[in-house]
């Protein structure tokens, strides 16, 4: 059965090969680029047995543990209190409409059923359940897209080999041949878009560990066209940290807005691709037991907010904990972004970044003739809108319809308030003309 799934695989990489080198989206393609930017909130979920240790997801490499002492943690790894439905319901309730499930981190450890390695969830732990089917059927089941990350380094197998930047520590001795890497990745990924049913997007990470190797050939056409072929609607993002490669779908921003580079890792140009930012919770992405430092509802609010005036979705990450449940305070934040989801929805899903660019106070969102003003930070009773070419035909406070007085010339518009905005946004409804 694996030799006549690797024809297959062989088969598919010679047909698209061609391909991959002028791509041109499928119209489920295009669809599903659309409907990725009209769900705006996400929530990735970077779980594995990493989470053991509770140290975060890089912990082999930051502890230069030896990686066959690593695998020993699968022996133990059962997470009893996991339920798959559970998980979907809270981020389901938070007004995500995707989630991003780690399939498999750097440390190599496979969270599904996997024919291609043993060192995988059900095969090596005592667990032996397949966690990606379990949220494939629960994303169905709540009308939740599934987006599947996927590494492209590997701390752990010896034939991910020139080692690049990372996990020199981990003992590997005998380094095997790149070939074989690269056959067990795309089988991995035949697997994934084979058996789980419709994939939403293929989450790529680690072409980075190469960075300083730059003529390492990935073989991303190849592999890109691979993917298209078996889901065309499915998405292509890899976190690599510079302007998108052809063959990609969406633009990832890690820890920062687009446009903005505080973190050091989103320097690259904005394409005209659908954009998506990925940020923590906390401080980890993998789960840290000394990790409390959990961001406020009202900045995440404000995150989601920045982006959506950015044109772009927000990623927003929780680390599950070892036991299989999310952690209470994430939930707990979960829910109450989605009580103001609630209310102020409409003024986020379907949106594009607005008119007016963002500035010191707010951004601006855009749906049809609805231009939405979130003031999230003024100091005084008036702010100045430069609408040179558009005429304002009405404008009220979002969340209760009151009338709010603005005057209009030339040089743009100014909205009018008694007191100074406090909530934690702000929403101005604007109907152009």
């Amino acid at each position: 059965m694996k030799k006549y799934v690797n024809v297959i695989l062989l088969y598919l990489l010679g047909l698209t090969a061609i391909q991959a080198q002028n791509y041109v989206p499928a119209p489920e393609n295009l669809k599903a680029r659309e409907e990725f930017q009209n769900n705006k909130f996400g929530v990735f979920l970077h779980w594995g047995l990493y989470s053991m240790l509770a140290q975060g997801e890089w912990v082999l490499h930051r502890e230069n543990l030896d990686h066959m002492e690593y695998r020993k943690l699968a022996s133990g790894f059962y997470p009893s209190l996991f339920n798959a439905d559970e998980w979907v319901a809270a981020i389901k309730a938070s007004g995500a409409k995707y989630i991003c499930f780690t399939t498999r981190h750097h440390d190599g450890f496979s969270m599904w059923d996997t024919k291609y390695s043993d060192y995988n969830i059900v095969n090596a732990t005592p667990f032996k359940r397949d966690i990606v089917k379990e949220l494939a059927e629960a994303c169905q089941k709540h009308g939740i897209k599934l987006h599947l990350y996927y590494s492209h380094l590997d701390w752990d197998r010896e034939d991910y080999y020139p080692l690049g930047r990372t996990g020199h520590g981990t003992g590997r001795k005998n380094h095997g041949e790149w070939k074989t890497y690269y056959e067990f990745m795309n089988n991995q990924l035949t697997e994934l878009l084979t058996n789980y049913g419709s994939i939403g997007a293929i989450w790529f990470d680690g072409v980075w560990d190469h960075d300083q190797d730059p003529d390492f050939d990935w073989q991303l056409p190849e592999q890109y066209a691979m993917i298209h072929k078996l889901q065309p609607a499915c998405l292509i993002g890899n976190n690599h940290h510079q302007v998108p490669f052809e063959g990609e779908d969406i633009q990832i921003f890690e820890r920062d807005l687009p446009g903005e580079n505080t973190a050091g890792l989103s320097g690259q140009d904005i394409s005209r691709l659908p954009l998506e930012t990925c940020e923590t919770m906390n401080g980890m992405w993998g789960y840290k037991i000394v990790d409390q430092n959990y961001k406020s509802v009202e900045t995440l609010i404000h995150y989601l907010v920045k982006a959506a005036g950015r044109n772009a979705n927000l990623l927003m990450n929780v680390g599950p904990q070892p036991n299989g449940e999310l952690p209470e305070v994430a939930v707990a934040r979960l829910k109450a972004m989605g009580e103001w989801m609630k209310v102020y929805g409409e003024t986020i899903y379907g949106t594009r970044g607005g008119d007016v660019t963002p500035r010191d106070w707010g951004v601006t969102t855009r749906k049809g003739n609805k231009l939405y003003v979130h003031i999230l930070n003024l100091e005084d009773e008036g702010l100045f809108l430069p609408l040179k070419d558009q005429k304002i035909k009405k404008a009220v406070v979002f969340k209760n319809g009151n009338p709010v007085k603005f005057r209009q010339d030339k040089q743009g518009v100014v909205l009018e308030f008694q007191e100074i905005p406090n909530d934690v946004d702000y929403v101005v409804e604007l109907t152009l003309n």
